[in-house]
């Protein structure tokens, strides 16, 4: 192929292995410029405020499945930011309208800085979570901060963006959307398992999709690791020197969400509203809150994961190794974990393909997922305006 050729002609030219590596990559953008491929960039920032994750990834048009992820990275919330979306709940109407006009300069500071970064020549359009700041949607009430308006000007890129709220309106949940993504990225497995802020699974049942969240993960094992002066649990390490807290575990199972049918989905809300008054009303060591809690997550998963053959398992809960041990423990399932890329940035990339969805005028929010009224095409578009 002509590729090969010029890529043996270039070695023999270029020494320099930056400058081959760039030349490559940039040949292989320009080719893929007249092919089916598009190319976007995705954002996606959870509940357990670990961080911005961006990729950069190839979508092809005709084959949902070949998509490659290009280039990540996670950007660190400094401790300001950390303290302003925390307490976002808490703002005013007028203080939510700053804070979502000051988030979407932010991401739009590190959407130009990572283009800049990895050298990035072609975009077709920026996708964009936001970061949740309220999600109540049996109260119609759903909000993402992060102005796509001020992204697509600061970035001179359209942006796609505010994916939950029109699900809401039509009587959803608003939530998981990550599922259309399981369903034509990672069709391969019988299920997908996140472990994110909080547990989410998507699975084929009666030849439909179903997803749901099943329990609260990092946003409450890193609020305990936080005041022993630790981000999180490293592998899990602290939470398997404590002791369970019998009583504690028994009051979390017992909880009423645990037995609805879904589709349902979890907010902060509800982790504020029942389990930090839960744990505070037991007055457990951190150890014993971490040890209690992470068997709580491992019951709480085992009993949606121990019908599936095999279980594609991503977000920043896998790393937490005694977690794993424990829902190994309950259930034979067959976990299987990713390359890093698909770990760390699984979310990232479907919010990038729910883009390209909306921008197609496809369907990217299932009805057997959320309970809304009707499949639909969600997310806002927001051109550049540069006048």
């Amino acid at each position: 192929p002509l590729y090969i050729v010029i890529i043996k002609f270039v070695k023999k030219v270029l020494k320099d292995t930056f400058l081959l590596a760039y030349f490559q990559y940039s040949f292989h953008i320009f080719t893929d410029m007249h092919s089916n491929s598009v190319f976007s960039i995705g954002l996606m920032s959870g509940t357990s405020l670990d961080g911005l994750d961006i990729i950069y990834v190839q979508l092809d048009e005709k084959d949902y499945s070949k998509f490659k992820i290009l280039a990540s990275k996670t950007y660190d919330y400094t401790d300001e930011w950390v303290e302003k979306l925390k307490e976002g709940i808490h703002f005013s109407e007028q203080e939510l309208k700053i804070i979502d006009q000051e988030y979407a300069l932010l991401l739009s500071h590190h959407i130009n800085q990572f283009i800049k970064e990895k050298q990035i020549l072609k975009i077709d359009f920026i996708a964009s979570h936001g970061h949740t700041i309220f999600h109540q949607p049996d109260k119609g009430i759903t909000l993402q901060i992060g102005d796509g308006q001020i992204i697509a000007n600061k970035t001179g890129v359209k942006t796609v963006c505010d994916f939950r709220t029109q699900d809401v309106q039509l009587g959803g949940q608003g939530a998981p959307l990550v599922p259309i993504g399981d369903h034509f990225l990672f069709s391969e497995y019988a299920s997908c398992l996140n472990l994110g802020g909080f547990a989410n699974i998507s699975f084929i049942e009666h030849g439909k999709r179903i997803a749901f969240d099943i329990c609260p993960v990092n946003i409450v094992l890193n609020h305990y690791s936080k005041k022993l002066g630790l981000a999180y649990d490293n592998f899990g390490e602290i939470a398997s020197s404590g002791e369970i807290d019998v009583e504690l575990l028994h009051s979390l199972n017992a909880l009423n969400f645990y037995q609805k049918k879904p589709p349902k989905s979890l907010g902060i809300e509800w982790v504020f509203e029942f389990i930090f008054p839960l744990i505070k009303e037991n007055q457990t060591s951190i150890e014993d809150i971490l040890r209690t809690f992470v068997e709580h997550i491992a019951i709480q998963i085992s009993k949606i994961v121990i019908d599936k053959s095999s279980v594609l398992i991503t977000g920043g809960g896998v790393f937490n190794s005694f977690l794993l041990q424990r829902v190994s423990y309950y259930s034979d399932t067959e976990l299987i974990i990713p390359s890093d890329d698909i770990v760390n940035y699984k979310e990232a990339l479907i919010f990038s393909f729910l883009g390209f969805l909306k921008v197609k005028g496809e369907v990217n929010c299932l009805k057997s997922v959320t309970g809304a009224k009707k499949n639909h095409s969600s997310g806002v578009i927001f051109n550049p305006n540069n006048s």
